[in-house]
């Protein structure tokens, strides 16, 4: 055995630590849920919980209220982000060093805490609601709405999407701006022709990584609305852990949706990656 086939053969070694845990905690859970959600107590195996997920208003409405509350919080959270990072790039050493280190202790910053924050801030009688009512800006505000809920979901966003995005401007070279200045072309014209295709891959992937995030978060809007807004995960752990409601089958459905949503997105997005890259070239 050579020295190239034994380097192989210890790189696959090493990998099988790696795949045995991705085995055991992703792809056999995922398998589990799909098994159940091919079955029902009332009518054994087949599809009928997907057939009463998309029948009910019930259920349709809390796969609308995911997509929306994830997709509004993702794009008003990349744009924030986008600008963040690049103001970042223009300022001080120490204060960007500062904001990075913030960004970092904020990205955990959620669940309980965050909820209990939020509360005390925006809440019905928190401080800048009150603060807000009294100097006229606002008449009446809910966090627990969906507009609520997409203000609180952009909050933990924004940390996540300027520590993914700050290092893709690494790659705009300040050159490449001098050139393009020489050349003639504007700010507008730089950013359309060359920043935008260059940040676009790095976009859509923060973009989908914050979709996923919005999608899947439960404790913080479980702690916020004691589990009364109608979103995918809630509606997930009430069968799971209700008392009267209790269905996993139904329960691993929704899941399986929930999977299926993120897919769909992933797919969307390669072939933008895709899409992108030949125009680029």
């Amino acid at each position: 055995m050579n020295s190239v086939t034994r380097g192989k053969w210890l790189a696959a070694l090493c990998l099988v630590p790696f795949a045995l845990f991705f085995i055991v905690f992703q792809i056999a859970p995922l398998v589990w849920v799909l098994i159940n959600s091919l079955q029902s107590e009332e009518f054994g195996w087949g599809l009928a919980n997907f057939t009463r997920i998309f029948s009910s208003k019930f259920y349709l409405q809390a796969i609308q209220y995911s997509l929306e509350i994830s997709f509004w919080s993702s794009v008003f959270g990349i744009i924030i982000a986008v600008l963040g990072s690049y103001s970042l790039r223009r300022v001080d050493s120490r204060l960007r060093n500062f904001v990075n280190a913030f960004a970092n202790m904020t990205s955990n910053f959620a669940g309980v805490p965050l909820a209990f924050a939020f509360i005390i801030l925006l809440g019905f009688n928190g401080t800048i609601t009150i603060m807000l009512k009294q100097s006229g800006i606002i008449q009446d505000f809910n966090l627990y709405s969906k507009t609520g809920l997409i203000i609180l979901y952009t909050y933990f966003q924004i940390p996540l999407g300027v520590l993914l995005l700050y290092p893709a401007f690494d790659a705009l070279r300040e050159d490449w701006r001098e050139s393009a200045a020489l050349l003639g072309a504007n700010g507008w014209q730089f950013w359309r022709h060359i920043g935008l295709p260059v940040l676009t891959p790095a976009l859509l992937g923060t973009f989908v990584i914050l979709l996923a995030n919005a999608l899947g978060a439960y404790a913080t809007v479980y702690a916020l609305t004691t589990g009364n807004f109608n979103v995918l995960p809630i509606r997930i752990a009430a069968m799971v852990s209700g008392d009267i409601s209790l269905d996993p089958n139904m329960a691993s459905a929704l899941a399986v949706v929930l999977v299926a949503l993120m897919t769909l997105v992933t797919i969307v997005h390669q072939l933008l990656l895709k899409r992108s890259y030949h125009v680029s070239r």
